[in-house]
């Protein structure tokens, strides 16, 4: 999953974010997002979406992380919300909290916090997270 291929969801990945390319500010997705590059802000799933977030090895995320499905093979600093899966791959570097469902770690991954068990209510709190943040961009 984590050669040189992106990790797929449903067969493709809609966005790219390549090596060279930083972006600062929150980042919003849906469908399977591949990062190779640098993102500094929050990374956030849109809510009701089939989505899949993969940072590969030379990826780096700070900010938080909220999707249903999170694969990780590289650096992130920040929590992660995943209200379905979380995979460490053997280069996963992460530093904060990682809320799970189900997780998988491979030898070699590194975290930094705590791995936070949730149960039903996770899809809940991720949805109560979008619509708070819906309501203060309105506001």
């Amino acid at each position: 999953m984590f050669k040189n291929k992106p990790a797929q969801l449903d067969g493709h990945v809609d966005t790219l974010i390549g090596p060279q390319v930083v972006i600062r500010g929150d980042l919003e997705f849906s469908g399977g997002l591949f990062i190779e590059g640098r993102v500094i802000g929050k990374v956030i799933a849109l809510e009701g979406e089939k989505a899949m977030l993969t940072l590969a090895e030379s990826g780096v995320i700070e900010g938080e992380v909220h999707a249903p499905l999170v694969a990780i093979n590289g650096t992130l600093n920040g929590d992660v919300h995943a209200a379905e899966r979380v995979e460490l791959a053997s280069k996963a570097r992460v530093r904060g909290n990682v809320h799970y469902k189900v997780v998988e770690m491979s030898a070699g991954a590194t975290l930094t916090g705590r791995l936070i068990h949730a149960d039903s209510v996770m899809g809940e709190q991720v949805s109560a997270y979008a619509e708070r943040e819906a309501f203060t961009e309105a506001a």
